[in-house]
């Protein structure tokens, strides 16, 4: 058995990858990126910045894309649990505007691998919860885009049943939804 386990989600390029993870009475090891394994699975990228943030239950941000310098990301949690959310922009793709969603979280140890230009997003469950991710593209501000995280045409399932309020950011507020996307905004402030 290998290092990781990669598994296929209904998006093509989208994959969960599960770390395999060596645990004893000390704690625990795990690799949680290897060139050689992933290049194997055809997950050949080069990831050139590293991001980390901390939240609070009910923190949502995104959802998240830059227009030309579109990052692929690794996204995995270290502490705590998040709900994450990854959207198709590619738009000659036959998943076109779907989403996909997983639990990401410090005891699963899963990790997503999100292509690039898809929109990326994730609501905190846990008290809180710190993310880290590592990007394919630098990061462009004046790239930033976004589409609203409930946006009606997307449609997004997020968990909110023991949310007692969704926080976001006040630019997350004012974000497109997907028809302003589609129509050429691309979701930029």
């Amino acid at each position: 058995m290998g290092k990781f386990n990669f598994i296929k989600t209904p998006i093509q390029g989208l994959f969960i990858i599960e770390p395999k993870v060596f645990q004893d009475k000390r704690g625990y090891f795990m690799e949680s990126y290897n060139y050689r394994d992933f290049n194997g699975t055809g997950l050949d990228m080069c990831f050139v910045q590293d991001n980390q943030s901390k939240s609070t239950k009910g923190v949502l941000r995104g959802l998240h894309f830059q227009r030309n310098h579109s990052q692929g990301k690794l996204v995995r949690v270290i502490k705590g649990k998040v709900f994450d959310v990854a959207v198709d922009l590619r738009k000659s793709s036959e998943t076109f505007g779907k989403w996909y969603g997983c639990i990401l979280s410090e005891e699963n140890k899963r990790q997503l691998y999100i292509p690039e230009k898809f929109a990326h997003g994730f609501l905190v469950l846990s008290e809180k919860a710190e993310f880290i991710y590592k990007c394919t593209d630098f990061y462009y501000p004046e790239e930033e885009c976004g589409i609203i995280w409930n946006d009606p045409d997307i449609n997004i399932l997020w968990p909110l049943d023991n949310i007692n309020e969704v926080i976001l950011s006040e630019k997350d507020k004012s974000l497109s939804s997907f028809k302003e996307y589609i129509n050429g905004l691309e979701g930029c402030p």
